[in-house]
């Protein structure tokens, strides 16, 4: 039986290795690399799909496990026919599988070989992720890519607690396998390890053996220097099969994605351009502009002239730091507009310089004028 998502490669940088390709889904193709907007709760927040589709160009989003289980259920979104129908979006969806938000809300959490029982950070009430458990949930809110149950260690941590989580967190990824029992979604397993190669390179060949339609990159981009970051990306993704889709997980910064593009990286999502839009800052092709400033009280220029969205085709800088010192939702929606079209234009310019052989040259040219030092 054909799996439900399945890679294309289409081309190889020749002066990166960076891949040009199609991830094949049952709600659409997406064409990779690609930024993906975070709609942690059944919606990318302040904007509408069609927006998503028409302004910001979105091809695939992404939704949040342990958020949906919460609130408002994951037995109601499966009664309102999953996640596409309950949201009015008809392209892909991908919901992590809630571990790192078990990891990083919950004020209690016990970790045991069965699963992790956790407080809910909204009133306190006790809950039990198994792998089993979050197989249940996202098979009931049908997604076209799923996650396998991971544990997310922070940064730092010693050799010893990462080696005993990542040994789990392969064990639970076998159960998660077991447990999914939907066809037309795609089971990711997610490599960890945190910052020790040995470590990651086991955990890569242990879910390899698992033979799971695609893979992510977990456990990165946790508050770890950057070179941290850099070195553990560029070990662990040749690791990675080249025949499958390639996950790296929470990273949103304009120079972390081209950098995971570099390393052969298909997919990256992050929270981080509707985050900074509610603190009224921009991304822009000259680098962070933060238009709640005062500078901008009078600057009748577009946001980003170089941007084809309809917040630059429409407003002024002025206007937008009106809205947002006067805490007008709208400023909020402008911001969150530009930066997420931002980055998926961001990934269209990458793509094409894959296909052109040009993707360092491109890559050397962005940092001089974006202001990044590397």
């Amino acid at each position: 039986m054909k799996p439900a998502v399945t890679y294309e490669l289409l081309h190889v940088d020749k002066q990166t290795g960076a891949r040009r390709g199609i991830v094949h889904t049952p709600h659409g193709d997406i064409q990779t690399p690609i930024f993906m907007p975070v709609g942690t709760q059944a919606t990318v927040k302040s904007l509408t799909p069609e927006e998503l589709k028409e302004e910001v160009k979105a091809q695939i989003i992404l939704s949040n496990t342990y958020h949906l289980y919460l609130r408002p259920g994951h037995e109601l979104v499966k009664e309102a026919g999953g996640l596409h129908k309950f949201m009015n979006w008809d392209k892909p969806i991908l919901t992590d599988c809630g571990g790192f938000q078990v990891f990083s809300l919950s004020d209690l959490r016990t970790i045991s070989e069965d699963g992790v029982e956790f407080k809910s950070h909204l009133d306190g009430s006790k809950h039990f992720f198994s792998p089993e458990k979050v197989m249940e949930i996202e098979e009931a809110l049908g997604a076209d890519i799923i996650m396998a149950f991971d544990e997310c260690v922070e940064y730092p941590a010693t050799y010893e607690y990462t080696k005993q989580s990542m040994e789990r967190t392969t064990r639970w990824a076998k159960r998660c396998k077991e447990a999914h029992k939907t066809e037309n979604q795609a089971l990711f397993g997610i490599i960890q390890g945190g910052f020790y190669e040995d470590l990651r390179k086991k955990s890569a060949e242990d879910l390899i053996k698992l033979d799971f339609p695609g893979y992510a990159i977990g456990g990165i981009s946790v508050g770890e220097p950057k070179e941290e970051y850099l070195k553990m990306l560029y070990y662990t993704a040749p690791l990675m099969p080249k025949d499958k889709p390639r996950y790296l997980m929470g990273v949103g910064t304009p120079d972390y994605l081209i950098e995971a593009a570099i390393a052969g990286i298909d997919m990256c999502d992050c929270v981080l351009p509707t985050r900074i839009a509610r603190n009224g800052t921009a991304l822009t092709w000259n680098g962070k502009v933060v238009v709640r400033n005062a500078t901008y009280e009078r600057d009748w220029g577009k946001l980003d002239p170089e941007c084809d969205c309809y917040t630059c085709r429409n407003y002024t800088r002025a206007y937008i730091r009106h809205l947002i010192k006067a805490n007008e939702i709208l400023g909020v929606r402008l911001l969150s507009i530009h930066n997420l079209r931002f980055l998926t234009k961001l990934m269209e310019r990458v793509r094409i310089e894959i296909e052109a052989d040009n993707l360092l040259n491109f890559k050397n040219e962005f940092y001089k004028k974006y202001g990044y030092i590397r």
